[in-house]
């Protein structure tokens, strides 16, 4: 579990990089540093077995043997020479520091050197622990072929023992300084570290998680001061900001939603209003319709005042039918949907408009898929919004034009019908574009603002949506989509077949 936390890894694979490159570190310069003493030993052998080579020369050159076992006594005195001595070819101690060897087979260690050819070795010793035993040849010059003659080309070793005690003794204390060296640097090292990473890393990402899950959780008030301007004090920034534009969309989401919640009370208290009113008129109104028709009865075909009862008429059956819009949008009937063929409801519903005395000068386009499904919806009020859109369209073309009204399959979804309704009127300038589905918003004259309304309703009902484009100058197009009956596949075909 602790593995977890980025802090705790990062912390553990930098302290172990760190054991790792000072370990090697320590290792590298402790062997050079055990090197460098083991040469130093044999420097000191190989400059006292030079110095003992020229003494013996001389005192051999002359003839003086005597001098030459004094000089290795005396050379043997020193502490770290644990043996001074020369030896024959054959093996037989000849001189030596210590008098009680000589004439005896010198030790086989130091014998072996001579046989393998090597110059030094290092071995134990009993009782005196390691030792660095080192071999010069005595070579027979032509001055000492008066007593050694001339047939043997070396005519003695000189063997030198040198104690290493000291010398590993002194690796030892190194090594051991190394060792605590290197846990005390890795020790403070990996603590500093640590306590950087916690102060600098996991306590600010702590911080900023607590405060993510406030923010989770509904708090848009948190903020954080960031401490720097590294990468976690521009986490931190950016968090601010993005608490900021939480903020400021969360406020402004409400201030919306309180809009549209006084927007939808007010439509219903004027949609309660609008009803009570309408009922209120309705009658009156149905009163007056019929005492004008009696009246108008009374009066001679050529009577002027047929004309005023008329325009009375016409104007009382506009009244009518605001009363039922406003009735309608009130309190709208539930829809009664069917399978229908959408394409035979707007021919229908055409034959019907084109009677619509404005509709003499536009020509009317009907491009209508005929392999479309069926169409769940309430044919009445289908037919109810169709009419409205053809209307509104026609009403747009006071001057002429083409009516062009086209269904198909929409691409998206092969269950849904598109009804397109387009004209080529002057359009409608964007900034009232967005508004033509809006209770009460009108351009017409005479208009009341809830025909659109009250056909965005409708299609709502249905599960569908009824959307608008336009370009000024240009005509406006209404697009319908409606749910329908899946297409058949061959798999439907054949089991309606069997069945």
């Amino acid at each position: 579990m602790i593995f977890k936390s980025l802090t705790t890894r990062v912390i553990v694979i930098s302290i172990l990089l760190l054991v790792f490159g000072i370990s090697t570190f320590t290792f590298v310069t402790l062997r050079r540093e055990q090197m460098q003493l083991i040469d130093a030993a044999r420097e000191s052998s190989e400059l006292l077995l030079s110095t003992i080579e020229r003494s013996t020369y001389n005192s051999m050159r002359i003839g003086n043997s005597e001098d030459v076992q004094t000089i290795l006594e005396l050379v043997g005195q020193n502490q770290k020479l644990l043996a001074v001595r020369i030896f024959h070819p054959h093996g037989v101690v000849l001189k030596s520091s210590r008098p009680s060897e000589v004439g005896k087979a010198v030790d086989d260690r130091d014998y072996q050197l001579f046989i393998n050819n090597r110059k030094e070795g290092v071995f134990f010793l009993e009782g005196h622990g390691e030792v660095l035993g080192m071999l010069k040849p005595i070579y027979n010059d032509e001055q000492c072929h008066v007593c050694h003659g001339h047939k043997s080309r070396i005519i003695g070793l000189l063997n030198v023992n040198y104690s290493l005690v000291e010398t590993r003794k002194r690796i030892m204390d190194a090594s051991k300084l190394f060792v605590f060296s290197t846990i005390a640097i890795i020790s403070f090292l990996s603590l500093a570290i640590a306590m950087v990473m916690l102060k600098f890393v996991k306590k600010p990402l702590h911080l900023l998680a607590e405060n993510m899950a406030r923010v989770e959780q509904g708090d848009l008030s948190v903020r954080m001061k960031p401490d720097g301007k590294d990468e976690i004090g521009r986490l931190i920034i950016s968090f601010d900001s993005m608490v900021d534009r939480l903020d400021t969309a969360k406020q402004e989401l409400e201030h919306y939603h309180f809009q549209q919640m006084e927007r939808a009370d007010r439509l219903a208290s004027v949609g309660e209003m609008a009803s009570g009113i309408a009922h209120e008129i309705k009658n009156p109104l149905t009163g007056i319709a019929s005492a004008m028709t009696i009246i108008k009865e009374d009066f001679a075909p050529s009577d002027s005042r047929i004309s005023i009862v008329d325009e009375v008429l016409e104007q009382i059956n506009r009244l009518d039918k605001t009363v039922n819009d406003l009735l309608f949008f009130g309190k709208p009937a539930q829809p009664e949907p069917t399978f229908i063929d959408i394409n035979s409801t707007i021919r229908k519903t055409l034959k019907f408009a084109s009677q619509h005395r404005g509709s003499r000068d536009i020509e009317k386009k009907l491009e209508l898929q005929e392999d479309l499904p069926p169409v769940y919806v309430d044919p009445k009020q289908i037919q109810q919004v169709l009419l409205n859109l053809i209307l509104n369209a026609m009403q747009a073309m006071q001057d002429g034009g083409t009516l062009t009204i086209t269904t198909a399959l929409e691409n998206s979804d092969p269950e849904r019908v598109l009804i397109m309704v387009k004209d080529t009127g002057q359009g409608i300038p964007p900034q009232i574009l967005e508004k033509i589905f809006t209770p009460f918003f009108t351009t017409k004259a005479q208009g009341t603002g809830l025909g659109l309304a009250i056909c965005h309703k409708l299609v709502s009902q249905h599960n569908g949506t009824l959307t608008v484009s336009s370009k000024d100058g240009k005509g406006t197009e209404f697009t319908v989509s409606l749910p329908a009956l899946p297409m058949p596949t061959s798999e439907n075909l054949v089991e309606a077949a069997a069945i």
